[in-house]
């Protein structure tokens, strides 16, 4: 799985690299070495604006929505916290993320991403789990395969109260391999540029097409090196969580 991963660059910086055409200034996140499940992330997507003709092109948008994806269906907004990530191989299938899949899918830019190796504690000799920092070599940021989702909350009263409305997401995961298979079986997976466009369009709904598109995170070519424990405690934050344990 991907249980917490790294986002620090600012919309000025993603706007370009995605070909965003629309975010609000007044929207802003600050940079966190720690994302955890239920905090506001970036996130990449395509929507036809709501006051505008629903034939119009759909617009690049940038915006935040809370990491851990709650269907519409969802009684409470808790089952997000356990929907953090869906698993590329049934992801078309699975009740939770089908209707996702198919028409509401995004981006997650990330500069890297946390997994966790069983190891053993050279002071105790008992197991312990060591945090690793996996990154793109070249250092460039990663775009990782999301799909997005929209909860009506039933104790407000108006649709068009923006209260009402909570936009959650969710990252798709595949087998690890390189690096990041060293260290955990499971990895996220992400798009390359030229196939943001055919990823994100609402009207691009073929299951094995849009399968096909997803790819390992920088071609395969990570670096993972160990970092501190410190990364455990969600509370933690800095860019001291990325630096490399000493031998």
């Amino acid at each position: 799985m991907c249980g917490r991963y790294v986002s620090t660059r600012s919309p000025q910086e993603l706007a370009p690299l995605f070909g965003v055409t629309d975010w609000r200034a007044d929207e802003t996140l600050a940079p966190n070495w720690n994302v955890a499940p239920t905090d506001d992330v970036w996130a990449v997507l395509e929507r036809t604006p709501r006051d505008t003709d629903r034939t119009a092109a759909p617009e690049r948008e940038l915006r935040p929505l809370r990491w851990g994806l709650v269907p519409s269906w969802a009684e409470d907004v808790r089952i997000g916290a356990r929907l953090i990530n869906a698993r590329m191989e049934t992801v078309h299938q699975k009740p939770a993320f089908r209707r996702a899949f198919a028409r509401r899918r995004c981006l997650l830019p990330a500069d890297g991403f946390y997994e966790w190796e069983q190891a053993e504690d050279p002071r105790t000799g008992r197991p312990r789990k060591q945090p690793y920092f996996i990154h793109p070599e070249d250092g460039q940021v990663m775009a990782l395969a999301g799909l997005y989702e929209y909860w009506r909350d039933p104790a407000v009263g108006h649709d068009d109260d923006s209260a009402a409305w909570l936009m959650t997401c969710t990252i798709i995961t595949t087998e690890a391999t390189d690096e990041a298979g060293r260290v955990h079986p499971r990895m996220p997976l992400a798009l390359t540029p030229g196939h943001y466009g055919a990823w994100l369009d609402p009207a691009h709904q073929d299951p094995d097409e849009l399968r096909a598109l997803l790819d390992r995170p920088a071609g395969g070519h990570l670096n993972a090196r160990p970092v501190s424990t410190a990364v455990n405690n969600v509370h933690n934050n800095g860019p001291h969580l990325l630096d490399e344990l000493a031998d």
